[in-house]
């Protein structure tokens, strides 16, 4: 048939047998370039971008099917026993091999082998199946196969059936080279085993079958809600009817079993509405229940990270696919692994959505640690500042390439990513956004050389809008991040890209200062190093030449006055905005980097280096520090919970319980009067050091 027909076929009606199949498939004869190209097309649908677990039900159905066929169900009995098809046979070991393989391939290149033995070593490799389990069925397959191959030369005819008689028997034990009594018991070990093996995988279920509820537990629920729980789209299909109705029990009974069974039904609906399809996420759940208790915490604890995830319930595949609760890889880890899995693809928007996936699977690996206790808000904030770095310099040159491809490589030296604010720091929350400059040395050059060359200017200021677009286009799997370009040189009304010259000179000879404020905060997220390190080197430069402390605190003081009027507080629960909260307190801490001329970039940093350098006395250090780290534990845990403005009366008990956790108070009421005793202290500070004439502590 034609290759057009047969990706229209594979597209619309493949089965699953059909991709275990094609795990394989190779060109054998004609012409093998168009060959491979056609197995190529056909990859999205043997190997599917999420772990697939539904694929198990399917091979179980078609192993059922074949057995009902060939008249192959009941006990193992050895006498015309099919050594392939039937129980225990070959084609159990394979259909263990391709499912396994199916589940998680589309994930994991390294499990795309053709061979069954092989398979098995890939598996147990990646933590699929446990190392046992592999080593015994790669010795029954070897074995199962020795015996197919002896009795199709015995018999001179392809056949998989064991002899129907004792001298059958004994002629094959003969050609084997083993007494009869031994080959029976072999084969009859050998046979049941990998049935045990492999059965609990195809019919086992984490769920037991469908069970009633028990009537407290059904009473406790409003059936108004659970009622409608059919008219959703996960539940569109009779295939996840069948399978969400064997959950529910589960479910509901986990639900039931939280601090607020009411609160946390409705919080479990708002996900499962939200859910686009449910066949494939309901079999993840069904044959990993541990899943089921995750669910429930986060939608018991975070409505926004349950909205997250019923618009993106593959993150539930990272939870799967091993070391989702190891210890925190670092940047450079980050960085490696995302190159790699973008190596791998070769088309640019494939690349960027591979990307978008890669991040949120991080993104919400974070979330769940913070969530659950296993980092604190002084941990996370690094780890999502990691994260996003790692986006950016992972990215970079995917762009560059793409970019270059049309108009030629980067004139001179090229360009690096400036990234500041939180960013900057090394301190992002779940929902920041990226501040970001992009500085280029075109070292003389004016043009680039390519089949569209562009002038230097704006080869870098497409290249920039290429890159912004790149992280902030909506694609499949949504945006990577928002991006602030304002901070850059002569804010929005400059050059999206800057010369390095040009930044040189406008941050020694023109920048306000709180243009230096910011820079404070400066640090190179990606590009050329060579260009980053010459940035550094001015941003150096530039804090070491310093204003007069006095000029310092007019600003900050004039600034802090505009802040205050154009962006005041939404409440007692507001940790960034309001006097003597987190970004008050965060402009004080530049200030005294400002003064002292440090490199550190942190606030806490800012804050020390104003007492090295006398600006700030120990007491208002400490209320500052005070104040910085309440409200950023406030910050990191609001932004996690709640897409609106922070209200405990919102965010349900399980989100309180995380709230108090994190910022150390016993009941959300002390923690109220703590925002507004600190705050206070840290105003009465920050107004004190500003009022000082002469910018020494008074």
């Amino acid at each position: 048939m034609s290759m057009e027909a047969a990706e229209r076929y594979y597209e619309s009606l493949g089965r699953t047998w059909e991709r275990a199949a094609y795990i394989k498939a190779r060109p054998a004869a004609g012409d093998m370039a168009a060959g491979e190209a056609f197995l190529k097309t056909l990859r999205p649908f043997v190997w599917r971008k999420h772990l697939d677990f539904a694929a198990i039900q399917d091979a179980h159905d078609m192993r059922l099917r074949i057995r009902a066929h060939k008249g192959l169900g009941g006990p193992v009995e050895l006498p015309e026993h099919n050594m392939k098809l039937g129980r225990g046979g070959i084609r159990e070991i394979e259909f263990f091999t391709q499912t396994r393989q199916i589940i998680a391939g589309g994930r994991d290149h390294d499990l795309r082998v053709r061979g069954t033995v092989e398979g098995l070593s890939v598996l147990a490799q990646k933590d699929w199946i446990p190392q046992d389990v592999a080593q015994k069925l790669t010795s029954h397959y070897r074995a199962h196969r020795e015996v197919e191959h002896r009795l199709q030369m015995i018999n001179d005819a392809q056949t998989h059936s064991l002899p129907r008689s004792a001298e059958g028997f004994a002629r094959l034990a003969a050609f084997m080279g083993v007494e009869q009594a031994a080959l029976e018991q072999d084969l009859k070990a050998r046979l049941t085993e990998v049935h045990e093996l492999t059965e609990g995988f195809f019919a086992g279920s984490g769920i037991s079958a469908v069970c009633d509820l028990p009537a407290e537990v059904a009473e406790s629920f409003d059936t108004e809600i659970t009622s409608r729980w059919r008219s959703y789209p996960a539940l569109r299909s009779d295939r996840a009817v069948e399978i969400f109705e064997r959950l529910r029990p589960e479910i509901l009974s986990r639900l039931a079993r939280t601090a607020n069974p009411a609160e946390a039904l409705l919080a479990f609906d708002g996900f499962l509405s939200g859910l686009p399809a449910g066949v494939q996420l309901f079999s993840l759940f069904d044959v990993n229940p541990q899943l089921i208790d995750l669910l429930v915490d986060i939608v018991g604890s975070s409505p926004a990270l349950a909205h997250h995830l019923s618009r993106n319930s593959g993150v539930f595949d990272a939870v799967i696919g091993g070391g989702f609760f190891a210890p925190w890889p670092g940047m450079a880890a980050l960085c490696d692994e995302l190159a790699a899995l973008l190596e791998t693809e070769a088309d640019y928007e494939r690349k960027l959505d591979a990307a978008r996936r890669w991040a949120k699977e991080w993104h919400f690996r974070i979330g769940v640690h913070h969530l659950r206790g296993l980092i604190d808000a002084d941990k996370a904030g690094p780890q999502y500042a990691d994260l996003a770095e790692a986006a950016l310099r992972a990215l970079w040159p995917v762009v560059v390439a793409q970019f270059a491809a049309k108009h030629g490589p980067p004139p001179g030296r090229g360009a690096m990513v400036l990234g500041m604010g939180s960013l900057g720091a090394g301190r992002l929350n779940a929902t920041s956004d990226l501040d970001l400059i992009v500085i280029y040395d075109a070292d003389g050059v004016e043009m680039s050389e390519g089949r569209r060359p562009l002038a230097a200017r704006p080869y870098y200021a497409r290249l920039t809008q290429a890159m912004v677009t790149a992280v902030t286009a909506p694609m499949s799997q949504g945006k990577l991040y928002e991006v602030d370009m304002r901070l850059r040189p002569s804010g929005t009304q400059g050059p999206v890209a800057t010369s390095l010259t040009s930044f040189s000179d406008y941050q020694m000879n023109e920048a306000w200062v709180w243009e230096h404020l910011a820079l404070t905060r400066a640090r190179p997220v990606a590009g050329e190093a060579a260009v980053a390190a010459d940035v550094e080197a001015v941003r150096a430069a530039v804090l070491a030449r310093g204003h007069p402390r006095a000029k310092i605190i007019d600003d900050v003081a004039a600034m802090r006055e505009r802040i205050a009027a154009a962006k005041p507080a939404e409440g007692p629960w507001d940790a960034k905005l309001g006097a003597g909260r987190l970004q008050d307190v965060e402009l004080v801490a530049q200030a005294g980097s400002l003064m002292a001329a440090s490199l550190e970039r942190g606030a806490r940093d800012g804050l020390e280096a104003g007492m090295d350098c006398g600006w700030l006395d120990h007491a208002t250090g400490s209320a500052l520090t005070e104040a910085y780290l309440l409200f950023w534990r406030l910050q990191l845990v609001a932004k996690l919970l709640s897409e609106r403005p922070l209200d405990p009366a919102r965010i349900g008990e399980g989100g309180c319980r995380m709230l108090l956790r994190e910022t150390g108070q016993d009941t959300i009421a002390a923690l109220e009067a703590a925002l507004v005793e600190v705050a206070a202290r840290a105003d009465a500070a920050i107004t004190a050091l500003l009022q000082s004439e002469d910018g020494e502590n008074t």
